[in-house]
């Protein structure tokens, strides 16, 4: 066996979000794209079907399968990043023609959804005190994107 990819199913434009992800996860790229045969199938002819890509080294590939299986939040990215302007960085990229959710939730362009979150959060979850950690889970429930120094300060009582 070589392995596990994940595929993500879209209506014609993997391509599109390949490019956006790979340009905002660092250690991203495109690897390949393999295009609908000329004798059938269900897109067109020479277009893109499979786009094959990394994320952060992790390999993915997206099919341009149709509108029939749109996405939805049972299925996710996590980002987990070092800090507040990475927090942002990445936020800001994503959301463009996005929607925002809650709790570092939201949703690209193409209707997938991302979990943004800081390292830090990880961090202050595994107190041993559980009233830092109801302190902390209280204020992540209230934001939309996370913010590391409200975290911090719900830590700190």
């Amino acid at each position: 066996m070589q392995g596990v990819t994940p595929v993500f199913w879209f209506d014609g434009d993997a391509v599109d979000a390949a490019r956006l992800w790979t340009s905002v996860i660092p250690n991203s790229r495109i690897l390949t794209d393999i295009p609908y045969p000329q004798d059938g199938g269900k897109g067109e002819p020479g277009s893109v079907m499979v786009v094959e890509f990394e994320l952060d080294g992790r390999p993915y590939a997206g099919l341009n399968g149709g509108p029939q299986f749109p996405f939805s939040e049972c299925v996710s990215l996590q980002v987990v990043c070092d800090d507040q302007a990475e927090v942002d960085r990445v936020w800001e990229a994503l959301l463009v023609g996005g929607q925002e959710s809650q709790c570092g939730w939201l949703k690209d362009r193409f209707g997938f959804s991302w979990q943004v979150v800081p390292r830090r959060l990880f961090e202050l979850f595994s107190s041993p005190d559980p009233q830092v950690v109801s302190r902390v889970n209280a204020a992540m429930m209230t934001m939309v994107r996370l913010d590391v120094a409200a975290l911090e300060a719900a830590a700190a009582g």
